[in-house]
């Protein structure tokens, strides 16, 4: 398996808003994982690792891009809340995923 190259990550602001530093790491994320099918690969970036690293206040904005985007921050959101409503019929069906984690956000009053 070839290492993923991985760049810099672009120095946080120092005032940048929550949402603009997520989207500034997913935005490194993306484009260095966008051919990668490896989900270890994907998932222990070092921008996605940052995101996790934002904690709960990320949440509404991952469940906003997994709704309007289907990225896949399942991972994220798993190790942040500490939820896996995902039931075992549903794995690697992205659509499936996608519905469980929204219902589940919305059943624990989750805004995004």
């Amino acid at each position: 398996m070839a290492a993923v190259p991985v760049k810099q990550i672009p120095a946080k602001p120092p005032t940048e808003p929550l949402e603009q530093r997520f989207r500034r790491l997913a935005a490194v994320w993306q484009d260095a994982v966008a051919y990668q099918s490896s989900t270890t690969v994907r998932n222990s970036h070092p921008a996605y690792r940052e995101i996790i690293g934002l904690g709960a206040a990320v949440v509404p904005l991952l469940l906003r891009d997994l709704e309007e985007n289907q990225t896949h921050w399942f991972c994220a959101l798993r190790e942040i809340t500490g939820a896996q409503p995902i039931p075992e019929s549903a794995a690697g069906n992205i659509p499936k995923m996608t519905e469980a984690w929204l219902h589940w956000a919305k059943d624990n009053n989750y805004q995004w």
